[in-house]
Parts: C-alpha cells; sequence; structure tokens
C-alpha cells in the first residue's frame, strides 16, 4: 500500500462527460468523496476537452487529456507515466466500455509504477460482450433474449424473420433503438455501425419493466456490494433520469449468481427486464460501474469508495443491508467557466 488514508490519496477518474447520456465518472467521485473524506485528491481524465466534469472544480482537483482508445495501449502508458510524475496517482478507476482493454492490458505496468486498479480480465470482459451475452445465458441458465449479429444491412431481413419485429438494435459498445419497421432497422443499423462499429446487435424485443441492479465483485466469485434500483423516468436516449432501490432477493440472486459464474472483478451493472411472466432477462451487462451510481453510496454501500479500499488491499464480506426506497432524480444546470480554460485545456492538455 503507497499510501494510508492518513494522507491523501490520489485517484484518476475516466467519464467526466456529464451530459444528458452522462458518463460514470461524477458520480463516481461524488461518491469518493463522500466515503473516504478529505483525504482524496481527484485527478479527471478526459478524452475532449469539453467534457463539463474537467470544469468542476469542486469535483475534480485537475484534469489531464489521455489519448483516444484507438491510439492504443502504448500512447496511454507514457501519456500516464507522465500524469504520475506530476501526481503520484495511486489509483485509476476507467469508466467507459471501450478505454477497459487498454487499461487491463496496461495494468501490470501500472502497478509496477505503484498505480493500483480494480478490473475484470480480458477473458471476463469477453464473457459478457454482447456479442456473447446470448450463449453466456445458456451456459449458465440464465435468461437472455435471442440476438443475431449483423455485419451488413441486408442481413436484416433474415435477423427480422427470426425475431419479428419490434426489434431492439444495438450498437458493439453503446446505444440502442427499438424499431418497428425495416426502414427503422436500417436506419439503425448504419447510424449505430458508423459510429461504433461492426457487429451490430439485433436482439428480440422484451416487454416489461426495466430494473438495474449495480454491483462490486471481488475477483473471487463473491458480490460484495449489490444495489437494485428500478427506473421511474427514461429518456429518449434509454438512460435512467431518475430511479428508486428496490428490495427483491431474486435480483440479488441472479447478481451473486453473474458474479460466481463469471468470477468478476470491479464494478459491474447488469440490465434487466421484467417481463409479464416476472421473468428476468439479462439485457446488457456493463462492465464498469453506472452513471447512476452515487446512490449506492445513497442507500448505504459506497461501491466506489470500497473499490478503492480493495485496490489497496482490504477485504469484505458482502454487504448484507441497503436502504429500499432512496430515489435519485438527475437534473442539468448551466456551469459558467471562461474561454481561457478551454484554451489552456485544449493547447496544453490539462486543467
Amino acid at each position: 500500500m503507497t499510501k494510508t488514508f492518513t494522507q491523501p490519496l490520489v485517484i484518476g477518474v475516466t467519464g467526466l462527460n456529464a451530459i444528458d447520456s452522462p458518463g460514470p465518472g461524477i458520480g463516481v467521485i461524488r461518491a469518493l468523496r463522500e466515503g473516504l473524506g478529505a483525504g482524496v485528491r481527484i485527478i479527471g481524465l478526459a478524452y475532449e476537452s469539453l467534457e463539463p466534469g474537467i470544469y468542476l472544480h469542486q469535483v475534480v482537483d485537475k484534469t489531464y487529456q489521455i489519448p483516444y482508445p484507438a491510439a492504443g495501449t502504448t500512447a496511454l502508458t507514457d501519456r500516464l507515466q507522465y500524469i504520475h510524475q506530476q501526481e503520484r496517482l495511486d489509483i485509476i478507476i476507467p469508466n467507459f466500455d471501450a478505454e477497459l482493454y487498454n487499461f487491463i492490458k496496461i495494468s501490470a505496468q501500472l502497478q509496477l509504477m505503484g498505480i493500483r486498479t480494480f478490473l475484470p480480465t480480458h477473458e471476463q470482459l469477453e464473457m459478457r460482450d454482447k456479442v456473447n451475452l446470448s450463449q453466456f445465458g445458456k451456459q449458465h441458465n440464465l435468461h437472455v433474449p435471442a440476438d443475431q449479429l449483423i455485419y451488413k444491412a441486408d442481413e436484416l431481413d433474415k435477423a427480422a424473420e427470426n425475431l419479428n419485429y419490434p426489434l431492439v438494435v444495438k450498437g458493439k459498445y453503446y446505444e440502442a433503438q427499438v424499431v418497428q419497421t425495416p426502414e427503422q432497422a436500417k436506419n439503425a443499423f448504419y447510424q449505430l455501425s458508423a459510429k461504433w462499429g461492426t457487429p451490430v446487435i439485433v436482439q428480440q424485443f422484451i416487454k416489461g419493466t426495466e430494473i438495474n441492479i449495480a454491483g462490486l465483485g471481488d475477483g473471487k466469485g463473491q458480490a460484495i456490494s449489490i444495489i437494485p434500483m428500478r427506473k421511474l423516468y427514461i429518456t429518449d436516449k434509454g438512460k435512467a433520469w431518475a430511479g428508486i432501490t428496490i428490495e427483491d432477493e431474486a435480483l440479488l440472486d441472479l447478481a451473486r449468481r453473474f458474479t460466481q459464474a463469471t468470477h468478476w472483478k470491479g464494478g459491474f451493472e447488469v440490465e434487466i427486464m421484467r417481463d409479464q411472466e416476472n421473468r428476468l432477462f439479462i439485457m446488457e451487462v456493463n462492465p464498469r460501474f453506472p452513471a447512476w451510481i452515487y446512490l449506492t453510496a445513497g442507500a448505504g454501500q459506497n461501491q466506489p469508495a470500497t473499490l478503492v479500499k480493495m485496490a489497496l488491499g482490504e477485504t469484505f464480506e458482502p454487504f448484507t443491508q441497503y436502504q429500499a426506497g432512496k430515489m435519485f432524480i438527475r437534473y442539468a444546470w448551466d456551469h459558467i467557466t471562461d474561454v481561457s480554460e478551454f484554451q489552456q485545456l485544449s493547447a496544453f492538455g490539462e486543467l
């Protein structure tokens, strides 16, 4: 352990895009500040100069730009070495699906530098990937909607014949659209493949109640924390804008089964649809904390703060209690800053 909790912990956090489809970074940081107190210094790691979290100085102490995942691991390692020289990072918490492959690949190098992570393996990452989820469900006797991987638009007709309309068309990494007609399906395919590449996933539509579960696995088969949340308000992009923690043993059991099957290490989110027959369908498994992660702190199981302590070597027994009926309601406000801050970040890559 490089530092104790009596000294400032320096934690790098990505996902500062607090927009209408927010990244998890700001929620993670709020939970860290609440759970770790004054002894924490937050270093924002941003990809774009207009990520709002960069300019929220009461949230983020300093921000550095890092290269996009497509730049590869060498570029990322070089940049993190520079940041580490300036800040003496203790821990990095990545919060985007697309960046995890690189961070996992360099985690051993980061460890040698004195920077800890608490991440799944590449094998665990692949196991729950959208393109493999249906097979994962069959292997572990979990309900997953039928799906088909599409590489060309003219494959949509065959998928629709097998799965029937309405369909859910999903991007490789993010975004999903419910489509009712072949024309809508083609439009969704072109939009999502242009943005995220192929394959595009065409999935059976399940009608029901949307529930999300935030979890934290210890890497040995135990779920240390599980918080289920029912969506109360959903944006046109399918994001929860309000939600409430619920008490349901079936949801807790499903999360435990997922963690045991994968030996998941780190944060995760399971997106569930409960159908009219009360079956729980796994729609997606996100390999990091969700944007609504601060609700876990409000409900009594601060998952980001617990992850930090686990990364530093502490061990935990699974949490057994949380508060049901805790709500979150997301809101937007205009933050005023000066163009000089934007110019400084754009020119020098740090603010």
